[in-house]
């Protein structure tokens, strides 16, 4: 799909609204009791970045964006401020952080993930857009300093021999969101004083 490696605006897009979505169908029966089944099965996460708007310039930066990716042709890069992180918000990335593979000698690429886990319960989470120069790997705890490599478009880590059998791949991050524009228009309203705003901006995690 057509994307552009590219980040929105870090200044703006630190105060928007928006977070994961789900799909759920809920059949109630004639008992009054109901079913539930997961038509998704995975999150995809929406955004609205008209919150981030503060001054005349910052509409500018929007309008100029958006018109260098066509609308919702192009795909982009956005930094989700509540979570572009493998740890904590509140915390700096480790290589310890999250388990991505365990070697069997033959394997030589992993995906980066992150799981969300509570009550015994988890979801893995596909990183693809991991932000350049924040990748730390481990192996069975022992910082990695070459022997790999990441692709900041997939997210896929490459090392240039097979973990042995058994040895547990951890990695740190941070990472952007893959998103697009939903909207092929930007309802833009100038007052008197010529401050700008835009009534919504609505973005949309790309699944691939």
């Amino acid at each position: 799909m057509a994307f552009h490696e590219v980040r929105f605006p870090d200044t703006i897009s630190r105060g928007a609204r928006g977070g994961p979505e789900r799909r759920t169908q809920i059949v109630e029966l004639a008992s009054g009791e109901e079913e539930r089944n997961a038509s998704w099965a995975n999150s995809r996460r929406r955004y609205d970045v008209s919150y981030g708007i503060r001054r005349a310039d910052d509409l500018a930066k929007v309008v100029a964006f958006f018109e260098a990716r066509n609308g919702r042709l192009y795909g982009f890069r956005f930094k989700d401020w509540a979570d572009h992180r493998s740890c904590l918000p509140s915390q700096s990335p480790s290589r310890m952080d999250q388990q991505i593979g365990t070697g069997d000698g033959v394997t030589t690429s992993f995906q980066l993930v992150k799981r969300y886990a509570s009550g015994g319960q988890s979801w893995a989470r596909t990183i693809t857009k991991p932000f350049a120069g924040t990748v730390q790997i481990a192996m069975n705890g022992i910082a990695q300093s070459s022997g790999w490599s990441v692709d900041h478009k997939t997210g896929l880590v490459s090392f240039d021999t097979a973990p042995t059998t058994g040895i547990a791949i951890t990695a740190g991050f941070e990472f952007d969101v893959p998103v697009r524009f939903d909207s092929d228009a930007l309802d833009v309203t100038l007052d008197i004083e010529r401050l700008g705003s835009i009534t919504s901006i609505p973005l949309l995690e790309i699944r691939r």
